[in-house]
């Protein structure tokens, strides 16, 4: 009697790094401005989300937006950015 093994092979996927956007606080834009700016730029945020993250921004001097594919973090990024907001990715360690 023969045993034959059969070998699987794992298909483990590898995630894209992931990249926090994060918005700095500043002396110049109306807290209402960054609160619209946040949810016109990042369309899943709700308006206490984003109150949220202005909040923090405003207390601590940075927020967190949100985290995802480089791609789109850059994009946020470039469109918080075009607005007259101070933004900056980094990776998510």
């Amino acid at each position: 009697m023969s045993v034959e093994t059969i070998e699987k092979r794992s298909t483990v996927r590898k995630h894209a790094p992931r990249y926090r956007v994060l918005l700095h606080n500043d002396d110049f834009n109306s807290m209402e401005h960054v609160v619209q700016t946040l949810m016109t730029t990042v369309a899943s945020l709700t308006q206490p989300q984003a109150v949220n993250i202005m909040m923090e921004a405003h207390m601590t001097g940075i927020g967190l937006v949100i985290t995802c594919a480089q791609e789109h973090a850059e994009f946020y990024c470039e469109t918080l950015k075009n607005h007259g907001l101070t933004s900056t990715i980094e990776p998510d360690e």
